[in-house]
């Protein structure tokens, strides 16, 4: 008994090792990365699911509707949606961070790390790293899948690595967003009813499948300047692959653009995730 009451008495307080400063967190940031990479680990069928969704979508759209499909200005249309379809993957990650998130919210989970003596922060950091590594596996896959059916880099490695850096910060913006609404609505059944709504018309309102030229004059404005679309018309340019023909200031700034998009995004809801955070644990 004496023993257990020395270990415990040994443990630091949540608020002292909070108070022990950034080092402390980074080190709880990574414990928590650690736990969700292991519970993704071990979801196999989760890891099929999300990795599987985006090689249907190169299969789907690459070869049954690519072959009615016109590229602007020339081009295999296989290399102008790869491009796309890394971005797009990036956005239905948040429905994944989202649900995470809220299911740790509903069962109690975000209470009981409350009281263990770990930094605060840990939680969300946690979840924006352990996105990013995942988002970091799927490109893998993507990649590989998109080299199998003739997609490839034409400007070199260095603006390939730059390319996919412009795919992950949007998947960091996008992972923000994920963990505002699943601590807004901690029941995972919702945050799927949410995310959907929303990220389809994002995806389908882009550059991603056709170009905005060929849309109604306003629908074209709104797919011009949707955060996605810089990104896609970004990276087509880095790859070297098969673009947009231009001549509109989005289109012209899209390198721009796809760095500014994901830090505003950033800037916006990474805040108002960590007041709602910090309301909940209060």
């Amino acid at each position: 008994m004496s023993g257990i009451g020395a270990t415990r008495t040994e443990l630091p307080s949540a608020g002292s090792r909070v108070a022990r400063g950034p080092r402390v967190a980074l080190a709880d940031g990574l414990v928590m990365t650690r736990r969700n990479m292991a519970q993704l680990m071990r979801s196999p069928e989760e890891i099929s699911l999300y990795f599987s969704l985006p090689i249907l979508f190169v299969l789907v759209f690459g070869y049954v509707f690519g072959s009615g499909m016109q590229v602007p200005d020339g081009g295999d249309y296989r290399e102008f949606l790869l491009p796309g379809v890394f971005a797009m993957t990036m956005l239905y990650g948040m429905g994944a961070t989202g649900t995470a998130l809220a299911f740790d919210v509903s069962r109690g989970v975000v209470d009981r790390f409350r009281s263990m003596p770990m930094a605060r922060s840990a939680l969300l950091v946690g979840r924006c790293v352990a996105d990013l590594l995942r988002a970091l596996l799927e490109m893998t896959v993507l990649v590989v899948c998109g080299l199998l059916v003739g997609w490839q880099w034409h400007r070199g490695v260095g603006l390939a690595l730059l390319a996919v850096a412009l795919v992950l910060l949007l998947r960091v913006a996008m992972s923000w967003i994920g963990i505002y609404i699943g601590l807004l609505l901690p029941n995972p059944d919702s945050v799927g009813t949410v995310i959907f709504p929303l990220a389809f018309p994002l995806t389908a309102l882009s550059s991603i499948f056709v170009e905005p030229d060929l849309m109604p004059g306003w629908l074209g404005a709104i797919a011009e300047w949707n955060p996605l679309s810089a990104t896609v018309a970004a990276i087509r340019e880095l790859f070297g692959n098969p673009g947009l023909s231009g001549g509109s200031w989005p289109t012209d700034n899209a390198l721009l653009l796809a760095v500014l998009w994901p830090v505003i995004l950033i800037a916006v809801f990474a805040p108002l995730a960590v007041r709602r955070y910090q309301r909940l644990t209060d």
